[in-house]
């Protein structure tokens, strides 16, 4: 079966380009082959290829930097996949999409469920909601899979920069009122290849909004000290952490306080199981070691 995958170099692009298997002729177009942001050469790179299933893990992810380039985070994050949706419906191939716990505000007191009304803080949320309802106004076969606080051992992401940071310093400054779950590339990955075995097997749920996040719940100076408690166990000397909150540390977007994702639907619907956060953390970091 033939995969075109968008996203080259970054983390979950990365990490499908592991899990997905030998079965499978996965064709990779990173930006210097397809470059999202020029919408007009998107379909005809798409149909020339023609894939039975594509995969978007490209998108405009610099939370902040996209409060002054809003053109772009739409250009990139909206645009572009509502044309991945269109050229995939006219070639029969479902689109698998990636989304965010951002195009939620945070001011509920549960977890987010998938038919929440979404509410985004920032062009970031924006861009990425507006991205989700292109697909779904083209109507055909896709999975828009909403994940959160996604990291990596590649990349730019929390997980290196408080590795660095633990080792620099000698205390640090860590946000604790905002609350998700912390989800390795990785299980998003691994995930993934699942979801598309049940395809090719008829096994598939419907299609549609999902949640896609790892399970259980911390704040940003929980998973900053799980990630100090590895080094630690390593012996080596970390930097003392102070929890803070959100207005102690201000930002130019705005990030949801409450970020969970209730992601029972996909696991039912799909037949899939999420791990807890602490265990993938842990698979990832014993892959450093």
């Amino acid at each position: 079966m033939k995969v075109l995958l968008l996203g080259q170099h970054g983390q979950v692009s990365q990490a499908l380009q592991q899990s997905l298997g030998h079965h499978i002729e996965l064709t990779v177009l990173g930006r210097e082959q397809l470059d999202l942001a020029k919408p007009h050469e998107i379909r005809q790179q798409v149909l020339q290829q023609r894939p039975a299933l594509i995969i978007n893990a490209a998108a405009h992810t610099a939370v902040d930097q996209a409060e002054s380039e809003p053109e772009l985070a739409f250009a990139i994050n909206a645009t572009a996949p509502g044309i991945l949706a269109e050229a995939a419906a006219e070639l029969g191939a479902p689109l698998i999409h990636y989304s965010t716990d951002y195009v939620f505000d945070g001011s509920k007191a549960a977890l987010y469920q998938e038919a929440d009304t979404p509410n985004p803080l920032s062009v970031y949320g924006r861009s990425k909601l507006a991205g989700e309802q292109a697909i779904t106004a083209v109507g055909g076969a896709h999975l828009i899979l909403r994940t959160s606080w996604v990291y990596s051992l590649h990349g730019k992401n929390f997980l290196l920069t408080m590795q660095r940071l633990l080792q620099e310093r000698d205390s640090l400054n860590v946000v604790d009122d905002q609350i998700g779950a912390p989800t390795w590339a990785g299980t998003i990955a691994h995930t993934t290849t699942q979801l598309i075995e049940h395809w090719r097997n008829g096994q598939n749920g419907p299609w549609g909004v999902y949640h896609l996040s790892a399970q259980g719940e911390t704040s940003w100076f929980g998973f900053a000290s799980a990630i100090a408690e590895h080094l630690r166990r390593q012996g080596k000397n970390v930097a003392t952490l102070q929890p803070i909150a959100s207005s102690a540390y201000p930002t130019p977007a705005q990030r949801p306080l409450n970020s969970r994702l209730d992601c029972r639907r996909l696991e039912q619907a799909w037949q899939v199981q999420l791990p807890d956060w602490q265990s993938a953390l842990n698979e990832c970091l014993n892959r450093s070691d």
